[in-house]
């Protein structure tokens, strides 16, 4: 028999048609590892291939169920992917094409929360160090929860009971559903714009971890750690944990821990002003006391029942020492008219009138140089002569100069 002669275009679009219509690979689940994982972020398609120890598969998702995913899928993870086998008939290739995937041997939300758990420790967002004191008497509370459930009453109820004088603000918001995380973003966001309130209060009753998940979002994460206004996460049951909780200033078990944790006890503040008072008042009853008995001892000294008395002895101290005053300048004054007689007659020795007195005289020039040797002055030259009363001008007719001969040693 003659063989048919087919394309190549045309024998991929038969493969393509029959495993299409094969009813076991048009809803199958295939497990294996995920490699070569490419996530294309232009189109937000995932592209990876599933392998076990036999063989492997190429598989892709695409943007509309990739969205859908919980975790963020990773090279070496075990996990279970639903789909559809089909054929892409330019290359030939058959692939696998994903329409929803699971990790394996553990759910995608506790993946999902350890993946984004691990993503922002890392960034600091759970550091005790940036985590806001609460303050010790607030009296706004602002409250993020729902309105009718029974998260709201166990607060108001609490925050009744312990610290009256507080005023509560809700914010009506979702705590499950899609649109949960963005609404309990916004109440933070109105919270820390009009700062009206000095605690925050998030949180909602217990349920599954999937009633629960709001808390575990990203975006209302990072709000929590963002908030200038310090903020008690309380969701759930005391065993229930969310990242809001590592996020929050202070986690509270429950919603009514969280109201506990907010406001002190009014009447454990009454009874603590009490004991302050009833110190204070036996410390004043003391005061009082010593200060009367000092008064008493005051009142009967003796200054003040004759005050003439002080004033004798103040007026002897006085005269007493007003005599050692005088007494220590006369001996001061003593002591530097004997320094004065004795620095003068140093200085009356030095004093060249004195020597001018005893008949000497000051030879001078024209210049008014003191001529000190012959040499100083020549013939004819008229010199001045300095005597005790007066000066004479005189003129050099001759000049004998003297010669002092030394022995010789």
């Amino acid at each position: 028999m003659a063989k048919r002669i087919i394309s190549v275009s045309e024998l991929n679009e038969y493969i393509k048609l029959v495993l299409e219509h094969d009813e076991l690979l048009m809803n199958i689940c295939v497990k294996g590892e995920i490699s070569n994982f490419t996530n294309h972020y232009k189109t937000g398609h995932l592209y990876f291939s599933l392998k076990d120890a036999g063989g492997a598969v190429k598989t892709v998702m695409f943007r509309g169920n990739a969205i859908r995913l919980k975790f963020k899928p990773e090279n070496g993870m075990k996990v279970l992917v639903s789909g559809r086998i089909g054929v892409f008939p330019r290359d030939g290739q058959y692939q696998l094409y994903a329409e929803s995937m699971e990790p394996d041997g553990i759910g995608a939300l506790a993946l999902a929360f350890e993946q984004l758990k691990a993503k922002l420790a890392a960034e600091g967002l759970f550091d005790e160090r940036r985590k806001k004191p609460l303050p010790y008497m607030p009296m706004r509370i602002g409250v993020i929860t729902s309105p009718t459930g029974a998260a709201i009453r166990d607060i108001l109820n609490i925050l009744g009971r312990r610290f009256p004088m507080a005023e509560v603000e809700l914010y009506p918001a979702l705590v499950q559903g899609e649109n949960a995380c963005a609404d309990l973003v916004k109440g933070l966001a109105r919270m820390n714009r009009e700062r009206r309130v000095d605690v925050i209060i998030i949180g909602r009753g217990g349920g599954s971890i999937e009633d629960l998940w709001a808390f575990n979002e990203e975006p209302l994460v990072r709000a929590v750690a963002a908030s200038e206004i310090p903020v008690i996460s309380a969701v759930g049951h005391e065993t229930d944990f969310t990242l809001c909780d590592f996020a929050a200033d202070r986690r509270a078990p429950t919603p009514s821990a969280a109201a506990e944790l907010a406001v002190p006890n009014a009447a454990d503040l009454v009874y603590t002003v009490q004991e302050a008072e009833l110190r204070l008042s036996r410390a004043m009853t003391r005061r009082l006391s010593l200060m009367r008995e000092r008064l008493d001892r005051l009142s009967a000294s003796r200054v003040l029942k004759n005050p003439q008395y002080v004033i004798d002895d103040k007026r002897m101290a006085l005269a007493n020492e007003e005599r050692m005053l005088t007494e220590r300048m006369q001996a001061l004054l003593r002591d530097k008219r004997a320094k004065l007689g004795e620095r003068s007659g140093k200085l009356s020795a030095l004093d060249p009138l004195a020597v001018l007195a005893r008949g000497y005289g000051a030879v001078f020039d024209e210049g008014g140089r003191v001529v000190k040797c012959v040499d100083d002055t020549a013939v004819g030259e008229t010199v001045m002569l300095a005597l005790s009363d007066g000066r004479l001008s005189a003129t050099v007719n001759a000049i004998e100069k003297e010669t002092i001969e030394k022995e010789a040693t």
